[in-house]
């Protein structure tokens, strides 16, 4: 079989492709055909090296695919079946802890940038029974990291406002799960096009925050002066304009840090905005099983911008780090 290694020092243009013999499943154990993977920022600190892992770690958190084999003690598959890999190997179910969320995929174990992986089928759910093997792939991080902020921990209801920013995996899902829930949205971006693609997707309102710099005020008085309910907060640094956006009691969930800027924000803002922030990282295996009975439920469909073969990974990474795709970036296996 063919898998996809980092070499050291870790860059893009390091990332090896391999062979190597088929793994065997052990009797709590699944062998799967992995179709399909898809690019979360965390991989591609992974893959350049900011996170460091060592040398000959298979990487990509997210994979997609179906069972080939079953472990003789294995009771939840079948041959056959389609599944969707976790996250977290060991967060299976409850409130984070030090312990369940210590190991994340394509990090501090081995990836799904595999063709055959034999893993405990604990570490699998299902996949949505209507989605390609590529719109299962976005499901573990991005998708689960949208679900997790807005329906586990934000408890979103029909009428609430929420805010998303710019266009990549989490914020899209975020769009499309907060409209599911009737939720009003509103986004921001910088670029025409895209913003004509987040209306379409269902944006209430899109701002270009590099036309209006103080974008804060102009979502604020998109609600009519009373703030959003919720924001899914990507980017990080600085918050001055997510604090004057949000509404008094309104919660921010802080699920990623593109800038890989220290938070900045008035300790004021915090105080007398009665504001929550709330750190996430993804989500459990039964976070994940609720939202894909939520995603068949819906019909919610992920955007893809783009799918490579998984030999040219680095490729890939050069589009995310870009910034020009809108949704998820796929690889698939030829």
């Amino acid at each position: 079989m063919k898998r996809i290694e980092l070499s050291k020092p870790a860059t893009l243009s390091s990332l090896r492709l391999v062979e190597a013999d088929p793994p065997r499943p052990a009797a709590h154990e699944i062998l799967v055909r992995i179709r399909a993977s898809s690019l979360n920022f965390h991989d591609y600190l992974v893959a350049t090296g900011v996170l460091e892992t060592e040398a000959g770690r298979v990487p990509m958190s997210d994979g997609a695919g179906d069972v080939i084999e079953v472990g003789s003690e294995v009771t939840e598959f079948r041959m056959g079946d389609r599944v969707v890999g976790t996250f977290f190997p060991d967060w299976a179910d409850g409130p984070p802890t030090a312990t369940n969320t210590a190991r994340m995929r394509g990090d501090q174990v081995d990836g799904f940038a595999s063709e055959y992986v034999a893993l405990p089928a604990r570490h699998f759910t299902r996949a949505p029974s209507d989605l390609s093997d590529q719109e299962a792939a976005t499901l573990p991080c991005a998708g689960l990291t949208a679900w997790r902020a807005l329906i586990v921990e934000g408890g979103i209801k029909p009428g609430d406002t929420v805010l998303v920013e710019g266009t990549g995996g989490v914020s899209i899902f975020a769009l499309q799960l907060a409209k599911a829930a009737g939720a009003r949205v509103i986004a921001i971006t910088s670029n025409a096009e895209k913003a004509a693609r987040l209306g379409a997707l269902g944006a209430s309102h899109v701002v270009n925050y590099l036309e209006t710099p103080d974008w804060g005020k102009s979502v604020r008085d998109l609600t009519g002066g009373l703030g959003v309910d919720h924001v899914v907060e990507v980017v990080g640094g600085d918050l001055r304009q997510i604090m004057q956006a949000r509404k008094v009691g309104g919660k921010i969930y802080m699920v990623g840090a593109l800038s890989r800027m220290p938070i900045q924000f008035p300790a004021g803002n915090l105080i007398n905005g009665n504001a929550g922030i709330i750190g996430l990282t993804v989500g459990s295996h039964r976070h994940q099983t609720d939202m894909i009975r939520a995603i068949e439920a819906t019909g919610l469909k992920p955007v893809i911008d783009s799918i490579f073969p998984f030999e040219e990974i680095g490729r890939a990474f050069e589009l995310q780090k870009g910034k020009g795709h809108f949704g998820k970036i796929c690889l698939s296996w030829q």
